[in-house]
């Protein structure tokens, strides 16, 4: 899995079938579909998009894009350093206005995206992104008792989960951990070994080492630098 570094401003046109593998973007962003459509399966689930359609990036998320046939044209901006939202997919109705305002203050058109937005249902409802759902509500969900309640053979679930997104369903909760982990530093000032009970670790140390191998930095340092950079 690749790291994208920051996220640019930046209008990006991707042919038919193009498939993007696993990245990670390490800032806030968001991407708003001019023409086409495709999908995205990460760490917010999986989301059939279209033009229009806004999908929310918060940092150090990752994800798989497939184009569909006709392809995607895309625009990207960056958001506020640690932006959340409790849905990741929203709609506006005018995307050629909101991509003429970028082209002359992109802050602007991100405010502007953020006041008209509404929400838009674009998850794909099958298993894969209902196991993704579960896994970020729940860290401490364990796969075999999830396999065994929904009826699937666990290697089913474990090959299928990863051709929808591109990671092993354990390795994508472990992702999940560091990521709720590296959350909560930025924007609480929970104890840190109290952080990584919520967030699904068995210990401090364990924690450290997530968040370390995905940040470049201990919980703590890290903690400090998002400060400084709200």
């Amino acid at each position: 899995m690749s790291c994208c570094g920051s996220a640019l401003i930046r209008r990006l046109y991707r042919c038919g079938y193009t498939v993007l593998d696993r990245h990670r973007h390490t800032e806030s962003y968001l991407a708003l579909v001019l023409r086409g459509s495709y999908e995205e399966a990460g760490d917010r689930g999986c989301f059939r998009v279209q033009a229009g359609d806004v999908l929310l990036h918060s940092a150090y998320e990752a994800h798989v894009d497939r184009y569909h046939s006709c392809g995607a044209e895309v625009l990207d901006l960056p958001l506020p350093f640690w932006t959340t939202s409790r849905q990741a997919a929203m709609h506006v109705s005018d995307p050629d206005a909101i991509a003429q305002t970028a082209e002359r203050d992109p802050h602007e058109a991100v405010a502007q995206i953020l006041a008209v937005m509404q929400p838009a249902e674009r998850g794909v409802d099958d298993w894969p992104h209902r196991l993704a759902l579960a896994m970020e509500r729940d860290p401490y969900l364990r796969l075999d008792a999830w396999a065994s309640e929904h009826h699937i053979a666990e290697a089913t679930v474990s090959r299928g989960f990863r051709k929808v997104f591109g990671v092993s369903p354990s390795s994508y909760r472990a992702q999940q951990h560091a990521r709720r982990a590296t959350h909560l530093a930025a924007s609480s000032q929970m104890r840190l070994d109290d952080l990584a009970q919520v967030s699904g670790f068995t210990d401090q140390a364990h924690m450290t080492r997530a968040v370390r191998t995905l940040t470049g930095l201990t919980p703590g340092a890290w903690r400090r630098q998002a400060a400084n950079i709200k």
